[in-house]
């Protein structure tokens, strides 16, 4: 055997996978340092160099130099030789708001603004954190993640199952592939949803502008996404709207509705915290900044979540109320559609 290869061998044991990422099938070549500082938030070009020249950055397996052109289908990685600090979980005494509890299962219902995993800039304070304490021996999903079944993003809120056990874990998760559970979500979108109800198929990958947002792409070149929407209540400048989901992929009924022109109303990362739809007055203004005040999140909540119980089989379905700073949100638009005509030259 080479020693060399052997050093090599040794050396990769010995470090710890912090960001792995595939480049989609459209992917132009680019050299590797700007495609992680695309993907990774908060890394500079100089740090991303730096740990190129260390040998920690490798493209199928293989480690690059910052100048290499990373083509379609590569597999880049970064490794570096502590383990990443969300795979290091910190026992934190967070409340948590339990719906429903027994030996396989709980049912949670997460206020806006708790993270629910670590993740890069989150690595304490989250749900993760909180299941850590309230909970041990928790079975790791595929991310290695206790307890967790599926996922909703920060700023949204509402239910998530959380498995107690390996059988739990490994049913549960087959479900939500299989496409059996079902989720049901409210929505506050921008514009006035001209159909009553509709079916949107769109594949969704990394926006390849903005790294940060993700954005429905050509057919095959992202993952499959189906959300069926339902118009629930209309507002003139804004709707109500529920989404059941078919498929769970990353911020899927922000980017789905968003492509069907009907961004979430206070959805910052996706431009709803703009006045999209209305009239110039000043006080249509005011009256929309009051909206953001009172809820200074996107407009999204998980509101329904069903699935069988993998042990007594059941078909079990657990509903929430809308939190407050939602439906006093919801409340201010329907006074004003009640009081105001709306403008027929909408922006």
């Amino acid at each position: 055997m080479n020693p060399n290869n052997l050093a090599e061998e040794t050396l990769e044991d010995e470090l710890f996978e912090h960001y792995r990422f595939e480049a989609a099938k459209g992917q132009a070549p680019l050299r590797v340092d700007k495609f992680l500082m695309n993907l990774v938030e908060n890394a500079t070009r100089n740090k991303i160099q730096q740990a190129a020249t260390a040998g920690n950055i490798y493209v199928n397996d293989v480690p690059v130099k910052s100048n290499y052109k990373v083509k379609a289908f590569d597999v880049v990685r970064v490794l570096l030789s502590h383990p990443p600090f969300e795979n290091i979980i910190i026992p934190e005494n967070i409340p948590l708001d339990i719906v429903f509890e027994d030996d396989s299962l709980l049912v949670i219902n997460k206020p806006a603004g708790l993270v629910v995993h670590p993740g890069h800039g989150n690595y304490t304070g989250t749900l993760v954190n909180a299941l850590a304490f309230h909970f041990e021996n928790l079975p790791l999903n595929s991310s290695e993640r206790p307890g967790l079944v599926h996922r909703i993003d920060k700023d949204t809120s509402g239910l998530l199952v959380v498995a107690k056990t390996e059988f739990a874990m490994s049913h549960l998760a087959k479900q939500f592939e299989e496409k059996t559970s079902e989720r049901e979500y409210v929505a506050l979108v921008w514009g006035n949803v001209t159909q009553d109800e509709g079916t949107i198929v769109g594949d969704i990958s990394r926006h390849a502008k903005d790294r940060m947002q993700m954005a429905v792409v050509p057919d095959g070149e992202g993952k499959h996404a189906v959300t069926h929407y339902k118009v629930l209540e209309r507002f003139g400048y804004v709707t109500l709207v529920s989404c059941k989901l078919e498929t769970g992929r990353t911020h899927q009924i922000r980017v789905h509705l968003k492509h069907i022109g009907h961004t979430l109303f206070n959805d910052e990362r996706y431009g709803g915290n703009l006045i999209l739809k209305g009239t110039t007055f000043t006080k249509y203004k005011q009256f929309v900044d009051n909206c953001f005040k009172v809820l200074p999140r996107q407009a999204l909540h998980a509101k329904t979540l069903g699935f069988e119980h993998p042990v007594t089989k059941e078909m079990m379905r657990f509903d929430t109320e809308m939190p407050s700073d939602m439906s006093e949100c919801i409340q201010k638009w329907r006074n004003y559609s009640n009081s105001h005509t709306m403008e027929e030259d909408e922006d």
